[in-house]
């Protein structure tokens, strides 16, 4: 379950496991817009209100607006997928 404004857990992993290469135009557009948005929306909402799950995908996806790879990125790249 997703914070309101946020996107799931389920939906992130969902994304980040199909290879760029297998996505259409349309899927890597969502994508984008999404991940802004998601992060847009973790920026802008205070830790303390943030469910345990929400945390947790933060950490993961490492939305928390720094400039290096997330967890998710850096898994990608290890299986030679990073710039699909």
């Amino acid at each position: 379950m997703s914070d309101t404004g946020r996107q799931s857990l389920t939906d992130k992993a969902g994304a980040a496991m199909k290879p760029d290469s297998e996505k259409s135009t349309t899927e890597h557009m969502g994508d984008m817009f999404k991940g802004k948005s998601d992060s847009a929306a973790s920026s802008m909402q205070p830790q303390s209100e943030k469910s345990t799950s929400q945390k947790a995908g933060d950490a993961f996806s490492s939305n928390s607006n720094e400039s290096q790879p997330s967890m998710t990125q850096k898994a990608k790249n290890a299986m030679g997928l990073g710039d699909n």
